[in-house]
């Protein structure tokens, strides 16, 4: 029992801290789970946004992914035979998730002039295909252009994606979110700050929305289990994904001009 205590004090003068702590100390809190600091590409376990498995040479605040062609300029999706609708085809590997796809689709049909059908011949077309997190380019990039959805992404995170690749970013990138949240650096997983820097962009002249399906969550890559993003106004919650707000909808419709194209009909 002696020999015991000796070891196990030793171990803690060692790795600095008791054994439970010092487990703790190698895995980093989300919003739903932990990551494990050791990793060269850290994992989220539980969130599907911040689950990747490429490198971080490869992915933009967590789920946006870096085109490949640095020539290649985002773009908002063609029109096809004179209607606004993007082509999609799902992989193999995610028939099973049709249903669901199919369901977060319908999310922006529903509600603005963009509409997506099956792949014929189209250059341009989105693809799901399987990955460990859920992931997407922004914009067109012309081309197959792949949606990653993974085991833990559900219907409105997929949504949350089709966002991106129609052209859309994190609201919380936005030059006016001073105003509505603050951000708490000290408590941003190591690496990860630049992914809640202020992007410079255009708001559509559209307000900022606390609401949307493509906010951040309060516990998005915190490293200690507290608030990495906090609302003004201490009643709202952030980071919903079951559907998309008023605004969402009015930033949508304003960028593909679905005022004019509908009054064409």
């Amino acid at each position: 029992m002696l020999r015991f205590f000796i070891l196990l004090a030793w171990l803690c003068e060692v790795w600095g801290g008791p054994l439970e702590t010092q487990k703790r100390a190698d895995e980093i809190q989300s919003d739903e789970g932990y990551i494990n600091s050791r990793s060269l590409h850290p994992t989220v376990l539980n969130h599907p946004e911040t689950v990747m498995d490429l490198s971080d040479d490869d992915t933009l605040e967590g789920d946006i992914l870096r085109s490949k062609d640095r020539n290649a300029v985002s773009a908002l999706w063609p029109e096809v035979d004179g209607a606004m609708s993007v082509p999609y085809e799902i992989h193999f590997d995610l028939e099973n998730r049709t249903p669901q796809i199919t369901e977060a689709l319908k999310m922006i049909s529903n509600r603005t002039c963009i509409k997506f059908h099956p792949h014929r011949n189209e250059t341009d077309y989105l693809i799901f295909q399987y990955g460990q997190g859920c992931a997407s380019y922004v914009g067109c990039l012309g081309g197959e252009q792949m949606i990653l959805v993974g085991p833990q992404c559900k219907v409105g995170n997929i949504c949350h994606e089709i966002l991106h690749s129609l052209g859309l970013y994190h609201e919380h990138s936005r030059h006016d979110r001073e105003k509505h949240i603050t951000i708490l650096f000290e408590n941003i997983v190591s690496g990860k700050e630049e992914d809640f820097k202020v992007k410079e962009g255009n708001t559509l002249g559209i307000n900022y929305d606390v609401g949307s399906i493509l906010h951040y969550g309060s516990n998005y890559f915190s490293r200690n289990g507290k608030p990495t993003i906090v609302p003004k106004d201490g009643a709202v919650k952030i980071g919903q994904r079951t559907h998309l707000s008023e605004l969402d909808v009015a930033r949508l419709r304003k960028l593909y001009h679905c005022d004019r194209r509908e009054n064409k009909v």
